[in-house]
């Protein structure tokens, strides 16, 4: 629509420059036609017998080159605000995605006399998990936490599972941490907090985390069983306490029903993944900010 008035007003002023072309060259052989010496009266132009005419029309075209632009401006200042509004979201959108295309990779690399561990954690990722833990169950359980917090999980562990599981599954949760921590930055415009719930048949477990900087952990798991296969149940808090020291989290897990041991423990890793995944993703409203009223997230 703007762009037809703009044509518009330069056809206009095309007939108007025309004319006045025309005009000069109709004012200059009516006065080389004239005798020598002798006087044009002063309304010379009425010899011309395309005067009247061409006067209507330029006055005409004057008229409505006015009005086409008139019309054009207030076209312009009608849109503004819309366009205006149109602008700020598409800005906003804008910034969401260039936020998502962020790299948000954390790696760390833990050796120990009893243990060496190397993990990579991508939290942009797709729920690909490349895990060899030396632990079958634990495995399995990072294999939920890659899968419904749709990060790429890679981790390569060897310990002294010879002795017991303690050592590797602790130090595997203190360099998640530690890679969780180097992945979240400073954490500008993510959520921030997550709360969910998980269901596995008849175990249902609460799981709310914080990622304030403040290491805290609230577990209130009551697992029927000392193993899961041969996976030492009671390491299963001590996994999480682990990651919440490095990662500077707070991390409260709830049970509400279960009797399997199994599906008490995977609800849990599915419920803080869901969980995770929530806090880790970027809110469209924050626009890049840091979701806290102190203006930073202390980290541990």
């Amino acid at each position: 629509m703007e762009m037809a008035m703009l044509v518009e007003v330069g056809v206009a002023g095309s007939h108007l420059m025309q004319w006045r072309q025309q005009h000069q060259q109709s004012n200059q052989q009516v006065v080389s036609s004239s005798s020598p010496g002798r006087k044009e009266p002063s309304c010379c132009f009425a010899r011309n017998s395309r005067w009247p005419a061409s006067v209507e029309r330029v006055r005409a075209n004057e008229s409505r080159t006015f009005t086409v632009f008139s019309r054009a401006v207030s076209l312009s200042s009608n849109t503004s605000s819309s366009s205006s509004s149109e602008t700020v979201s598409h800005a906003q959108k804008t910034l969401t995605e260039n936020e998502a295309k962020v790299s948000r990779i954390g790696s760390e690399f833990r050796v120990t006399k009893e243990t060496s561990v190397e993990i990579n954690i991508d939290l942009n990722g797709n729920g690909i998990c490349d895990c060899d833990t030396g632990i079958p169950f634990l495995d399995h359980m990072l294999d939920q936490l890659a899968s419904h917090g749709l990060f790429d999980v890679r981790v390569k562990a060897k310990g002294d599972t010879h002795i017991d599981d303690h050592h590797t599954n602790e130090d595997i949760a203190l360099a998640l941490g530690t890679a969780l921590l180097r992945a979240l930055g400073d954490r500008k415009g993510i959520h921030r907090f997550g709360d969910f719930t998980a269901p596995l048949d008849e175990a249902l477990v609460h799981v709310v985390l914080d990622l304030s900087g403040r290491p805290y952990l609230g577990y209130s798991l009551d697992i029927p069983t000392q193993h899961v296969g041969n996976y030492d149940t009671q390491l299963v808090e001590h996994f999480f306490q682990s990651l919440v020291n490095t990662s500077g989290m707070t991390l409260h897990i709830r049970q509400l029903s279960g009797k399997n041991s199994h599906h008490i423990i995977e609800a849990t890793f599915k419920a803080f993944a869901r969980a995770l995944r929530q806090a880790t993703e970027y809110d469209e409203r924050r626009r890049g900010s840091i979701p806290s009223s102190k203006g930073v997230l202390s980290r541990s």
